[in-house]
């Protein structure tokens, strides 16, 4: 609706039910709300239908409108962009306000204030597939005029506090900024620690180092002495368990790489952890789901928020195209001795070149036609064709040295990414282990298949070994979906609310705190 429509419906109404107006000093309020409603048709239908009623400028409004400014007040701490919706600025046009047309324009503001705040610590800031190509979050945004009515018509205090994602992390995380900021505030971790490495019996001005900065971060007590002691190896072990290394010990150069991470590069992935968790506010986790974290090289089994079962895991590798995404869906079945169909992009990008100079390359690969049947090779000419034109697929049969091993874990996805088994077993004593084409490999699938199956039968080791022995492709349907969630968390609190944290391995990170910093967000003493 345009300006004039708008102000003419709104002139045509009666008299504003806030404070005490007569019809000639409310038309300066109408105009004003009409003016700065002309291009927001949601907001304008809002005040239309209910007849022009103040909600936060009226006299008794008050409640509601302390309420909207305090959680303003909060939203830094929600590492959001507080520009956005300056509390500040509004409670100083409120003290200013002369007129009624001020009092309009502040009324519209305010509205305004309150959906972009809203929608921010519920849903995020960020389009998450904008943020990063790889992640596949479909959020759902919240509905501005309900909204409005439930802030209206109920506890605008309650629905204030309801907003912001109820995962018992985001609370540990928003704790955690906190006491980092103040921490930054007051001088940080302290210098540095300058060495290549440093272990048990060593001394010096670096151990020294070492030990402040880890009495600063709370993982050791404070002690004069400036020997490598059995307190310190302790201190580091425990740090480097916080922080997905080796442990054990030995402040090695990956060691000591952690330990010199500022704390304001903490607070970002902290920031960020939160602007994730906000994408998944309508996510169900189920109460039974299975829980992949990339950089922590990860996969658990969660039942009713404790970890029953955890595998190490290798995630795709650090190159376009074969970084693991990050989705929620839900797994429905496994296979048992699969076969693997070779994905489109590796077949013409890595395999159809070494066809083309040797058409007996890959011997255990099978050419199969668009029916799935065997194509022998000496009837195929694969000079003949383009990555685009290749009419064929390729397949390995199950065998002991299939590049899925002997089971894989199927949750039928638009990305073509499942969890499997793998022969390459050495990739599992890495502690970086992004070498796959996406998919998650499993260090234990065996495993992790007795664990998924035990909630079906009271022999689940047996069953997958029956299967397993006839040495056919067979598929084991769950009773029951089971969530999984691929996630990418380098800060995560444990459920005893202690702060883990990993490497960006992706750098996705570091764009989504970039989008971040474009959006508006500015944290306390951390540049972007």
């Amino acid at each position: 609706m345009g300006a004039a429509l708008l102000l003419s419906a709104a002139l045509a109404l009666p008299p504003l039910a806030s404070g005490a107006q007569q019809a000639p000093a409310a038309a300066p309020f109408l105009q004003a709300v009409a003016a700065a409603l002309a291009e927001d048709a949601a907001l304008g239908d809002f005040y239309r239908a209910r007849g022009y009623r103040t909600l936060w400028t009226g006299a008794e409004d008050a409640a509601r409108r302390a309420a909207l400014l305090s959680a303003l007040d909060g939203a830094a701490a929600h590492g959001l962009p507080v520009a956005r919706y300056d509390s500040a600025a509004l409670r100083a046009a409120y003290a200013a306000a002369l007129t009624e047309g001020d009092r309009g324009r502040l009324e519209v503001r305010m509205s305004r204030a309150f959906l972009d705040y809203a929608s921010d610590v519920a849903t995020g800031v960020l389009d998450p597939e904008k943020a990063d190509a790889g992640i596949h979050r479909e959020v759902t945004r919240l509905d501005p005029l309900r909204l409005l009515a439930q802030v209206e018509k109920g506890d605008p205090v309650a629905l204030l506090r309801a907003l912001p994602p109820r995962a018992p992390e985001y609370a540990r995380l928003m704790k955690e900024k906190l006491q980092l900021e103040s921490r930054i505030a007051s001088g940080g971790w302290g210098l540095p620690v300058a060495a290549a490495a440093l272990g048990p019996g060593d001394t010096g001005p670096a151990v020294v180092a070492l030990r402040d900065r880890l009495v600063a971060m709370g993982y050791l007590r404070r002690s004069s002495t400036a020997v490598y002691d059995a307190a310190l190896q302790a201190a580091v072990q425990r740090f480097q368990i916080d922080h997905g290394l080796q442990a054990d010990g030995r402040a090695d150069e990956a060691t000591l790489a952690e330990v010199n991470v500022a704390p304001e590069d903490r607070v970002k992935s902290i920031v960020v952890a939160m602007e994730r968790l906000r994408w998944m506010h309508d996510t169900v986790r189920g109460a039974r789901h299975i829980w992949v974290n990339q950089p922590d090289f990860t996969a658990k089994i969660v039942d009713h928020g404790k970890v029953t079962f955890q595998t190490r895991a290798v995630i795709g590798k650090n190159v376009p195209d074969q970084r693991s995404p990050e989705f929620s869906d839900e797994m429905d079945h496994l296979v048992i001795n699969p076969s693997w169909g070779v994905p489109r992009s590796i077949i013409v990008k890595e395999y159809l070149p070494l066809l083309q100079r040797n058409p007996n390359a890959v011997s255990h690969l099978q050419v199969i036609d668009r029916n799935g049947r065997v194509v022998p090779r000496g009837a195929v000419n694969f000079a003949a064709y383009s990555a685009r034109s290749f009419p064929f697929g390729l397949r390995q049969p199950p065998s002991d040295g299939n590049a899925l091993g002997k089971v894989k874990f199927m949750f039928p996805n638009p990305y073509n990414i499942y969890l499997h088994d793998t022969p390459a077993k050495e990739l599992f004593d890495h502690e970086v282990r992004a070498y796959s084409h996406g998919c998650i490999r499993l260090a234990d699938p065996f495993d992790f298949a007795y664990a998924l199956l035990a909630a079906q039968s009271d022999d689940p080791k047996g069953l997958f070994q029956s299967h397993l022995d006839s040495d056919r492709e067979t598929v084991v349907k769950f009773q029951e979906k089971l969530p999984v969630h691929l996630v990418y968390f380098t800060a995560w609190p444990t459920a005893k609310g202690e702060m883990t944290y990993r490497r960006d391995i992706y750098g996705r990170d570091g764009r989504i705190f970039d989008a971040l910093t474009e959006a508006g967000v500015a944290l306390r003493g951390v540049q972007g």
